[in-house]
Order: C-alpha cells, then structure tokens, then sequence
C-alpha cells in the first residue's frame, strides 16, 4: 500500500512537473511554438492626416477647412499682418496654407492674400456673382486684386487676359494670373497663381478653392499665365 502511494506521488510530480514546463514554453517561446503569439506591427512610412480638421490660434476646430464659417464676422486674426520670412517668426496662416500648397512656409509671405483667401475659402460657385454669398472666378479675382493689391481688373476672365503680359509657366509668381478653356476653346477661367504649381480660385464645382495646374483636370485645359501690367 505504502509503494502504490509513493509511486502515485512520483506520478502527480511529473504530471505537475510537464505541465509546468509547457506553460513556461507558452511564455518564453521565441520561435513561435508557444500558444500566446505576439504580432509584430511594423511602423508605416506612409502618414495620413485627419479630415475635416483645422488648426487655429489656441486651438483645434473640426470643419470643412471654412475658416469663414467660425463667425458671421469672417475670421478675426489675432496676429501681426506683417508674414515672417523666417519660419519663427510666420504666421500661423503661413503654416496653414503651405500644408495646402504643399510648399515652405517662408515663401508665402503675402499675409493680406492669406487672409483673403481665408475669408472666401469655400464660397460657392454662381455665374455673375462677386460677393461671399456666391462668386464666378473672375469675380473672386477681381476682389483679390481690389482688396489685396488695389489693382482694378475687367470684370471677365477674357478681359483680364486683356490687361496681362503673357508670361511663361516657369515665369509665375505669386499674384499672377492663369487663364483656362473649361467650356469652350477660348479663355473662359482664371485663377491667381500663389507659389509652388498652386493657384487660387472660383471652380464651379467647389467654390472658392485651391488647385494644381498639374491636375489632371486642370493640365490639358490651361490656355496661358498673364502678369497684369502696372499703370
């Protein structure tokens, strides 16, 4: 009785003794053999950003980047006009917009056009219109021009090319013009040109926007680039 007990005992202590041994496989195993795997998740290259998020001073606000829809107001800029052309010293619309163009914050150094912009972004498209309630391209370039560079334009976009000096794409600089044919040969759309392949205008489908003159839609429909002439 006493050996059948004894090797009974044997027995639990190797039972306990394998079960043991399995368990701290499942736990240290390195190759994979354990039941509790780990997966390794390999950090992306390719970083997104959030939609429908802007920043602003002193805070985050959730929109469809219309800065204008904060207040009835329009915007309210808490910093100096003046566009650092040091990245320390640029506003905070310098940032933003060269996130937008996809280009260095120190060559957008045109505040007032920032804040223009930022005012309009977003206004629909109507033919004929020139105000925040509605605008047609030429019309948002004319206010552009008005408010920002004091410069009186023709009210057409065929007209506008009128006043310009025709000037070669690598030629642009910010303030220049770029006329298209959207829905004829002829001129029939402009925009302002802001830097880095980027310009600035009225589309009918998405109102007052910004786009690439590499665009596919853009591209085979760009007619010239214009600089108004002084005087």
């Amino acid at each position: 009785m006493i050996k059948k007990h004894y090797i009974n005992a044997i027995l639990l202590i190797a039972i306990v003794f394998l079960n043991s041994c399995n368990l701290l496989r499942n736990i240290t195993a390195k190759d994979g053999s354990g039941s509790a795997k780990v997966k390794k998740v390999r950090p992306s290259n390719n970083l997104t950003f959030l939609d429908d998020i802007e920043m602003l001073p002193g805070g985050v606000v959730v929109s469809r980047h219309k800065t204008s829809g904060i207040t009835t107001n329009g915007p309210v800029y808490h910093y100096s006009e003046k566009g650092g052309s040091n990245i320390e010293d640029a506003h905070w619309l310098q940032y933003k917009y060269a996130i937008i163009a996809n280009t260095e914050v120190e060559t957008l150094t045109n505040v007032p056009l920032l804040q223009k912009i930022d005012e309009w972004w977003g206004t629909k498209y109507c033919m004929g219109g020139e105000t925040k309630d509605c605008t047609d391209c030429s019309g948002f370039s004319g206010v552009i021009f008005r408010e920002v560079y004091h410069t009186q334009l023709p009210r057409t976009a065929s007209e506008q090319y009128g006043v310009c000096d025709k000037i070669a794409v690598s030629d642009l600089r910010e303030g220049d013009l770029v006329f298209f044919h959207t829905y004829r040969r002829q001129i029939s759309h402009v925009g302002v040109y802001i830097g880095n392949n980027k310009f600035v205008h009225a589309a009918s489908s998405e109102g007052v926007t910004i786009s690439d003159l590499n665009d596919g839609y853009w591209q085979p429909r760009f007619i010239a680039a214009g600089r108004v002439r002084k005087g």
